[in-house]
């Protein structure tokens, strides 16, 4: 009885709604180690213009997180297959609102500080010391629940006053020669520099 169980594999609930990204956080060695190369995404694009990310974007049908990532970066570094080494993948990201995001480590070698100027305002690079070396600045937003007016509050006990669940959301801003590296970015960052040490 319930023989299907043994051959079920557990996955999140309501994991179909999450919005899937992948992102590659790109090395490149210079004189002094390696750097991480961030973007700074295009004013004209409608999702977060301006903010520093980094190269990534939304998975295609037929695409694993890995494709994707190489893709964009492609696309937006305008870099050739050789020009890309990917060591491997780091920790995902969920955020409250079921963005998830999944991170790759790589490398770029013979990167001429291109771009794609639809999607990128600029790129610049930090120290990968810098983040070893830094703690960021952390703040805590709270996350509520708030049901519509037309929510069924005469169906649960307390009604209006049903003490829900809330959480806080933590949000991480790295800040370096006057650029801003927060939020998703950061968190990503922060939560995966135990995987980026040197040997």
């Amino acid at each position: 009885m319930f023989e299907h169980l043994r051959r079920h594999i557990p996955k999140r609930i309501e994991e179909e709604q999450e919005h899937v990204s992948a992102v590659l956080i790109p090395l490149i060695q210079k004189d002094d180690g390696y750097h991480i190369l961030f973007e700074v995404r295009s004013k004209k694009l409608r999702r977060q213009p301006g903010e520093v990310c980094f190269p990534g974007g939304r998975v295609e049908q037929g695409e694993t997180t890995l494709e994707t990532a190489v893709r964009e970066t492609k696309e937006e570094l305008l870099i050739g297959s050789k020009q890309l080494t990917i060591y491997g993948a780091l920790d995902y990201f969920l955020s409250p609102a079921k963005a998830r995001i999944e991170p790759f480590l790589g490398e770029l070698t013979g990167y001429d500080g291109r771009f794609n100027t639809a999607e990128v305002d600029s790129v610049f690079t930090v120290p990968l010391r810098f983040f070893q070396e830094t703690e960021p600045d952390l703040y805590y937003n709270d996350v509520l629940i708030q049901p519509p007016d037309d929510f069924p509050f005469s169906d649960i006990p307390g009604g209006r006053d049903y003490p829900w669940a809330g959480g806080r959301y933590e949000v991480c801003f790295y800040r370096y020669q006057g650029r801003i590296i927060w939020g998703m970015t950061a968190k990503i960052l922060l939560n995966n520099l135990p995987y980026l040490k040197l040997p």
